[in-house]
Parts: structure tokens; C-alpha cells; sequence
């Protein structure tokens, strides 16, 4: 049983990470605070104190607010989509004894360990150039016209790309919750005549209920701050301006940094609301 020493003790070893987990969150949130209330334009000279919320008023009533919301949704809601069923699919695939399981389990893992970046250009150049790439290739070969992925298809094109990605992540979690389902159900139910569909209906998948509702939370908050992709393909265009990249326009590219600070603190207020929503359906979820 810990004493008041002990735990005063450890109060003050943890008291320096506290310190600087605060410092590392709380400067660059209160700067954006302050430059959101800014009329803060470098390029133009321009720097008018206490403008009150105009910044925010203005971000908001935007149409470019919108649609980016809308953008944002559908992304990362198609993402989700192909992650978790892709996921339960490849999860229940790798739960079967296969030769050389533990490279084919590596394999599949491999893409999670690939720098955003790095995979965003892997994919635009390699497989969706319409000229050069392995999928024109493919294309050509069938007798078909080859597509411009990122042009006539953008927003799928993305999609596809982080949901190759976080598929592994996906499957990892999924993996797992199946390995941990006692065998016994399963043996019971296939001796009591149960074809596989049903065995699947109605044991695995209720027991993997609280995996795909983890996989869901911790995807869709890093989900909503997706940028890199978007930045190395298509740079906001063809409809794929999410509202972070919304923010980053605003701050980068209009120089408009009192506006973009309004659009990151909107953006931060709207995360923490779904995440809140997430964490009490994830919360239910695991109490169940």
C-alpha cells in the first residue's frame, strides 16, 4: 500500500513531464487564441489588434467552410468503410494456420510503418499516373482507357490511398479480438450444424463489436487531420479540400494568419466534440 511519501514522491518525479506536456499544449494553443482575435495579414503590413470575432464569423459563413466539412465526412467515412471491413476480412484470413503465416502477417503490416508522405507520392507516381503508372498499365492491358486518378477520380483516389495505410492498424486490432474468442463457441456451434456464415453472424462478429468500435475512435480522430495526402496529390483541388487544409490555405497560402487561427480553433472545438461522442459510445460499448 502506497504511503503519503511514496506518493508525494512520485508526484514530484512526474511533476517535470507534466510540466512540459502542458507547456508543449498550452503555448501553441493559447498563441492561436490570440492570433484568431487578430487582424494579422504579413504580407499585406496588416496587423489590427482586438478585432473580436470577425475571424470567426467570417470562417464560418464561408462556403468554403462547408463544403470542406462535407469533404471531411465523406473522406473519412469512406476510409472507415474500406479499413473495417477490409480489416475484418484480412483478420479473419490471417486467423487461419497458412504456410509462412508470419511473413504474410508482417507483409500486411508493412504499410503502417510508411511515412504518409512517402506512400502519397508511392501511389501518385507509381500506380495512378495516368501515363507511367501500374494501373494505366493494367488498363491498357484489358484494352481499356487508362484514367487520370487524380483528376477524374480525386476524392476516391485519397480515400484509397490512407485507407491503404490504416488497413494494417485495422487489421492488427481485429486480429487480436478474434484470436482472444474461445474456440469452444465455435466448435459447439459447427457440432450443433451452424454453417459458417451463421458462425460469423452471430459469435465472431458480436465478439469483435468492441475491436471495430476502438478502431473507429482512434482512426476518426487522426482521420479528421489528414493533410499530407491531400498536399502531395492534389493540393486541395478537384473538391478535396478538407477543413484542415482549409486552415492551412488560409494561413500559407492567403497569409491571412488571424483567419486561419480562427479555422484552427473551430477546427480543434469540432474534433473534441466528436471525439467526446466517440469515447462515450466507445465508453457504453466496453461497459456492455
Amino acid at each position: 500500500m502506497a504511503t503519503q511519501h511514496s506518493r508525494s514522491a512520485a508526484r514530484l518525479m512526474m511533476a517535470p513531464a507534466v510540466f512540459v506536456l502542458l507547456v508543449w499544449m498550452l503555448v501553441p494553443l493559447i498563441m492561436t487564441l490570440y492570433f484568431s482575435v487578430l487582424d494579422y495579414r504579413p504580407m499585406r503590413g496588416a496587423f489590427d489588434c482586438c478585432v473580436g470575432l470577425s475571424n470567426y464569423t467570417s470562417f464560418l459563413t464561408s462556403s468554403a467552410f462547408l463544403d470542406s466539412i462535407l469533404v471531411t465526412l465523406v473522406m473519412v467515412g469512406g476510409i472507415l468503410a474500406i479499413t473495417v471491413v477490409g480489416g475484418v476480412a484480412l483478420a479473419l484470413l490471417l486467423d487461419k494456420p497458412i504456410w509462412g503465416q508470419g511473413i504474410v502477417r508482417i507483409l500486411v503490416i508493412a504499410p503502417f510503418f510508411v511515412m504518409p508522405t512517402v506512400s502519397a507520392l508511392v501511389w501518385k507516381n507509381m500506380f495512378m499516373d495516368p501515363v507511367n503508372g501500374l494501373l494505366a498499365h493494367l488498363w491498357e492491358f484489358f484494352g481499356a482507357e487508362p484514367i487520370s486518378w487524380l483528376s477524374d477520380l480525386p476524392l476516391f483516389s485519397i480515400i484509397l490511398i490512407v485507407s491503404w495505410q490504416w488497413l494494417p492498424f485495422a487489421t492488427l486490432i481485429l486480429l487480436t479480438a478474434i484470436q482472444s474468442l474461445d474456440s469452444e463457441q465455435l466448435e459447439a456451434a459447427e457440432m450443433d450444424g451452424a454453417p459458417g456464415y451463421s458462425r460469423f453472424l452471430w459469435i465472431i462478429l458480436p465478439h469483435m463489436a468492441r475491436a471495430i468500435t476502438v478502431v473507429i475512435l482512434i482512426q476518426t480522430i487522426f482521420l479528421l487531420s489528414i493533410f499530407a495526402e491531400i498536399f502531395v496529390t492534389t493540393n486541395g483541388a478537384f473538391g478535396t479540400r478538407t477543413l484542415t487544409y482549409l486552415v492551412y490555405q488560409r494561413v500559407i497560402e492567403s497569409q491571412n494568419v488571424g483567419l486561419g487561427s480562427a479555422g484552427g480553433i473551430i477546427a480543434v472545438i469540432l474534433a473534441n466534440i466528436v471525439a467526446i461522442f466517440l469515447m462515450r459510445i466507445v465508453g457504453k460499448n466496453l461497459d456492455a
